[in-house]
C-alpha cells in the first residue's frame, strides 16, 4: 500500500490563450457512464462568454492574416502532439463516453487523423470554393473565399472528442476564430485538448474553449453582436430554434444541427460553412 495521495487534475477554461477559473467561481461535477466521479470542470458564465468573443475578435485580423501554408502546418502540429498523448486521450474517452478501450482509441485516432486531413485542405480550398468567373466584357472576374470572422462552436453532445475536433477543425483552418462550448456532460476531452493547443504554436484566441451548459452558454453566444456565425452542432431541436431565432438579429450565418455520423468521412460542407466569396473586377489590359 502505497501512503502518497494522489494529484488531482484541476480542470480550466482555455479563454485567449491563458487558463482561468470561470469568473463566477462556479465548478460542477463531471461523472463517468456508472455516475462515478470523475473531475469538477468549470461551470462558465455569460460574462466568461463574452470574454471569449473578445479574445477571438482580437485573434482573428492575425489568424486570418497568416498563409494558408501557414495554418496548415500549425493543425499538422495540433495532430503531432495529441499522438504524443494517446493514451491520456484514450482513456478520457472511455470514461466520457463509456465505451472500451479499443473503441475510445478508434476514436481519437480518428480525431487525429481528422486533423491531418484538415490541415491538407488549408493551401487547397480557394482551388474548389473560388474561381474564375466568365463575364461579358473585358474584364477579368475572379472570386476567392474569406474567412466569415468569429464562429460560436456548440460542440455535439454525443461525441466528446471526435466529433469536437470534427467541428472545430474546419473552422479555424479557413482562418476563422471560434469560441466553443464543449459537451455538456463530458467536457474533459475538450479540456485537455486546450492544453495541447496551447503549446502547439496556435496563437492565443484562435480557440477558446468552455465547459458548462450549453444553453445558458449558447444563448448569449447566438446574440451577440460580434459574433458572425453559429454551429449548432450540440443544441437539441427545442434550443436550436431559440438560437436561430436570436442569431437572426445580426445575420449570422446558422449551421443547424441534425444527424451525424461523426466517424463517417467528413467531406466538405463543414470546410465550407463559414467562408465568404469575395469576388474582384480587373479590367483586362489590350
Amino acid at each position: 500500500m502505497s501512503d502518497r495521495l494522489s494529484v488531482l487534475k484541476t480542470y480550466k477554461l482555455y479563454v485567449g490563450g491563458k487558463f482561468p477559473r470561470s469568473e463566477s467561481g462556479r465548478v460542477y461535477e463531471v461523472t463517468d457512464s456508472k455516475d462515478r466521479w470523475l473531475a469538477n470542470a468549470p461551470l462558465a458564465s455569460r460574462k466568461d462568454a463574452r470574454d471569449a468573443v473578445v479574445a477571438a475578435r482580437k485573434a482573428f485580423g492575425g489568424w486570418s492574416g497568416a498563409t494558408a501554408y501557414n495554418r496548415g502546418q500549425i493543425l499538422y502540429r495540433v495532430a503531432e502532439m495529441l499522438e504524443g498523448r494517446r493514451d491520456q486521450f484514450v482513456a478520457e474517452v472511455g470514461d466520457a463516453e463509456g465505451c472500451s478501450k479499443a473503441k475510445a482509441a478508434a476514436q481519437v485516432d480518428a480525431a487525429i487523423d481528422r486533423w491531418v486531413w484538415y490541415a491538407g485542405w488549408s493551401d487547397k480550398v480557394a482551388q474548389i470554393a473560388g474561381g474564375a468567373n466568365p463575364v461579358a466584357g473585358p474584364y477579368f472576374n475572379m472570386s476567392a473565399p474569406e474567412p466569415t470572422g468569429v464562429v460560436a462552436v456548440l460542440a455535439p453532445q454525443e461525441s466528446s472528442f471526435l466529433g469536437l475536433v470534427s467541428v472545430v477543425a474546419p473552422a479555424i483552418v479557413t482562418g476563422n476564430t471560434v469560441v466553443v462550448v464543449a459537451a455538456q456532460d463530458a467536457p474533459l476531452p475538450a479540456l485537455s485538448l486546450a492544453e495541447v493547443l496551447a503549446t502547439s504554436d496556435l496563437p492565443g484566441g484562435v480557440v477558446n474553449l468552455l465547459s458548462g451548459r450549453t444553453a445558458e452558454l449558447g444563448t448569449p453566444l447566438a446574440a451577440h453582436q460580434d459574433v458572425n456565425a453559429i454551429d449548432l452542432a450540440g443544441a437539441d431541436a427545442g434550443l436550436a430554434k431559440e438560437l436561430e431565432t436570436a442569431a437572426a438579429d445580426n445575420l449570422k450565418r446558422v449551421l443547424r444541427p441534425g444527424a451525424v455520423d461523426w466517424s463517417a468521412a467528413p467531406g466538405t460542407e463543414r470546410l465550407l460553412s463559414f467562408l465568404e466569396t469575395k469576388t474582384v473586377w480587373h479590367p483586362m489590359g489590350i
